[in-house]
């Protein structure tokens, strides 16, 4: 019988955790062991460091929920998960890239015709987004489905807003038979993620901006073509440079010019000052090379 000692016990885990049925699930553990254990070493963990990281995890599980996902937001902002989106969407670089979904994302948004209004009754500063969703060979694509939502002008969703139980500042747009999409908001307002939390509590420790720039969030989906999660930042926003979770790319910062009341982006018209940004979106086929 082999005892344990400090210098066995990493051999000793592996040794059991690579028995898993399935070979990835050993691959991972293995590889999470070995890493575990040479932090610990490393750092010469203590007993009360441990103690203290355990109770971290405890408490941003207890504050997680439908509607607020920590773990999601301690990964965004350890930039774990721009790694990862990094990893797994390798697209060519005539593509449109990918960031971060965020931890705000519900399935439920409401459907809206080409340039219908998203923003109900919400305040703020009238914003039209249009613009084209094109292959990589600039072909229109019909019928793409544009995932949209946003924070509103004071830096706010709706989940983060006890008194809505609805759909607020999101809606699921179509591409016409021509590529092109018409988005109707309001211009939303950067903002500090939630510090009342534990990843607040870890980020309050450090010198590292709480801070996102102003932004919307896209998830651009149509068959055959890989999924798109990504952004549009004004040009201009505070935090372009210190985005908390890394999900700033200078491809996807867009002016968002000042336009008289008058004729609209929509093809109809307004009557009240308001703003327009421009973007085409492109995806990758399923089967391209993402190499240049």
């Amino acid at each position: 019988m082999a005892f344990v000692t400090e210098d066995n016990l990493t051999d000793l885990a592996l040794k059991r955790w690579s028995t898993a049925h399935s070979p990835r699930l050993a691959e991972l553990m293995t590889a999470l062991i070995r890493h575990l254990h040479a932090f610990t070493r490393e750092v010469d963990l203590t007993e009360g460091e441990w103690a203290a990281a355990v109770e971290w995890l405890t408490a941003t599980g207890r504050i997680s929920d439908d509607k607020r996902q920590e773990f999601i937001l301690a990964s965004d902002v350890l930039g774990l998960s721009t790694l990862v989106v990094q990893m797994n969407h390798r697209f060519s670089a005539a593509a449109t890239p990918a960031t971060v979904l965020g931890p705000f994302h519900i399935d439920g948004s409401p459907s809206a015709a080409f340039g219908a209004d998203m923003s109900d009754d919400v305040p703020g500063t009238p914003l039209f987004i249009t613009g084209r969703v094109l292959d990589l060979d600039g072909a229109p694509l019909s019928d793409v489905l544009l995932d949209v939502w946003q924070a509103d002008a004071d830096g706010t969703y709706e989940a983060q807003l006890p008194e809505v139980d609805e759909a607020r500042l999101r809606a699921k747009y179509r591409t016409r038979s021509d590529g092109t999409y018409c988005v109707r908001t309001i211009a939303p307002r950067g903002y500090a993620i939630p510090m009342d939390g534990p990843v607040g509590n870890l980020i309050s420790g450090t010198d590292i901006s709480c801070f996102r720039p102003a932004h919307i969030h896209f998830l651009v989906d149509h068959p055959g073509h890989e999924k798109l999660i990504t952004h549009l930042f004004r040009q201009g926003s505070a935090f372009l440079d210190t985005d908390v979770v890394f999900g700033t790319k200078d491809e996807l910062i867009v002016s968002f010019t000042e336009r008289p009341a008058g004729d609209a982006p929509d093809g109809g018209t307004i009557a009240e000052p308001h703003l327009h940004a421009e973007f085409d979106f492109v995806l990758q086929a399923r089967d391209e090379d993402p190499r240049p």
